[in-house]
């Protein structure tokens, strides 16, 4: 494998380069919740600053067009017109960048025209300019080529450190390198080489699957059904195994078609894939389904049509405890159960805590996904797991083969 690195560059001094980060953080009341993915591009940019380049940062955040309850103007695409800006600006970003950089970061109110042609032009040496919300263009959305052209038209190198939407046929990420040099970031770079651990793994290899929608996960069960040892399923992804055994789920989160693909795997899997997969053998279940009833436990021939099942049992997490002891490689995605309620997230915790304890030295571990991470550093214990990958859905698509628009042209 090669990977066109930003390593490679011997004429970087002073350039301009177009960093497409993945910023795509939790805000609140304008403020940032998580700043994960930030810390994890500052090598790049600390790289670029080291060779006094002038630095365009541009990255989407949240989906602005697709928000029901801040719905954007009709057939008015450009950033001046959307209704919800407020909601989704980047301008945070670029305060909480300035902070952990030390460094004042400017910030521009679009991603192209005037203004922002305007804006670098005035740039200097070791200058860092952040561009508003890609996706309050919908062009960006549509890998529009005439837009990703705009975006890049001021700089001299482009460089992809976005993991976490390269598997996006998007504007920033896919047509954006038919116009200029590309490049992989450090961050990108590092998540491909620890990825690749996983593609070779070291046997035994344990994969931990929770979420909710089976068709996500389904490229990743098919990719590993030969190499995994173990597939463990929990959260609302294991009630569809569940019922396509017929076990009675309850009013559990379940659907028709996930259903019937729980069934079509294990008809592709027979006896052998059976085996391989370990389902929960007692759940906790409520009655409501916000969570506030009381838990209990329930073995899960027990489950009754009133429950809802919303964690995995004390059992099940010692059964899943014992596969991942035992593996050398372990990849996770997705929670338990329902972890954000405090009374059903032990099931996500423990194995939150048993992977981060079997990870950096016994086993090579690869944690994915928002929730799942956002689980991870409640146990406190993020640091101790090999790799943390910034992009769940990516990651699930690079591992199972799919298609990476983001990464054509800079990883061969």
């Amino acid at each position: 494998m090669i990977i066109k690195s930003i390593r490679q560059l011997k004429k970087i001094t002073g350039k301009k380069v177009f960093l497409r980060a993945d910023f795509n953080v939790p805000l609140k009341d304008g403020k940032i919740k998580d700043d994960y993915k930030i810390v994890a591009s500052l090598p790049t940019i600390r790289y670029l600053l080291r060779y006094k380049c002038k630095i365009i940062i541009a990255t989407h955040l949240g989906r602005p067009f697709q928000d029901k309850k801040f719905p954007p103007k009709a057939d008015q695409p450009r950033a001046e017109n959307i209704k919800n800006k407020k909601y989704y600006s980047t301008k945070p970003i670029a305060l909480r960048l300035s902070q952990l950089l030390d460094k004042k970061v400017r910030f521009v109110e679009d991603c192209v025209g005037l203004k922002v042609g305007t804006e670098i032009g005035e740039m200097e040496r070791g200058d860092i300019l952040l561009l508003e919300n890609l996706r309050f263009h919908k062009e960006e959305l549509k890998n529009n080529k005439k837009f990703a052209r705009e975006l890049v038209y001021s700089a001299d190198i482009y460089i992809n450190d976005a993991f976490g939407v390269s598997h996006r046929k998007q504007a920033s990420v896919c047509a954006v390198k038919k116009f200029k040099p590309s490049f992989a970031g450090l961050l990108l770079e590092k998540e491909i080489l620890n990825l690749n651990k996983i593609v070779r793994p070291k046997k035994p290899l344990t994969v931990i699957m929770g979420g909710v929608k089976i068709e996500t996960k389904l490229p990743l069960l098919k990719k590993f059904r030969g190499k995994a040892n173990k597939i463990l399923v929990g959260g609302a992804l294991a009630n569809n195994f569940l019922s396509a055994l017929k076990y009675e789920i309850g009013k559990s989160l379940a659907d028709k078609k996930s259903i019937k693909l729980a069934k079509k795997i294990y008809s592709e899997y027979g006896i052998i894939g059976k085996r391989k997969f370990v389902l929960p053998i007692d759940v906790v279940v409520n009655s409501k389904k916000n969570g506030l009833g009381d838990p209990k436990v329930k073995d899960i021939s027990q489950v009754n049509k009133n429950d809802i099942i919303l964690d995995i049992g004390p059992r099940t997490i010692r059964l899943f405890s014992k596969y991942i002891k035992e593996a050398k490689t372990i990849v996770w995605n997705g929670p338990m159960g329902k972890f954000e309620s405090e009374n059903f997230r032990y099931g996500t915790l423990s194995v939150a805590r048993v992977v981060a304890s079997r990870s950096t030295g016994i086993a090579f571990g690869v944690v994915g996904g928002g929730e799942t991470i956002e689980a991870l550093k409640k146990t406190k214990m993020l640091d101790y797991v090999d790799w943390i990958s910034t992009g769940g859905g990516a990651m699930l698509t690079y591992l199972g083969g799919g298609n990476m628009p983001g990464l054509k042209g800079i990883i061969k």
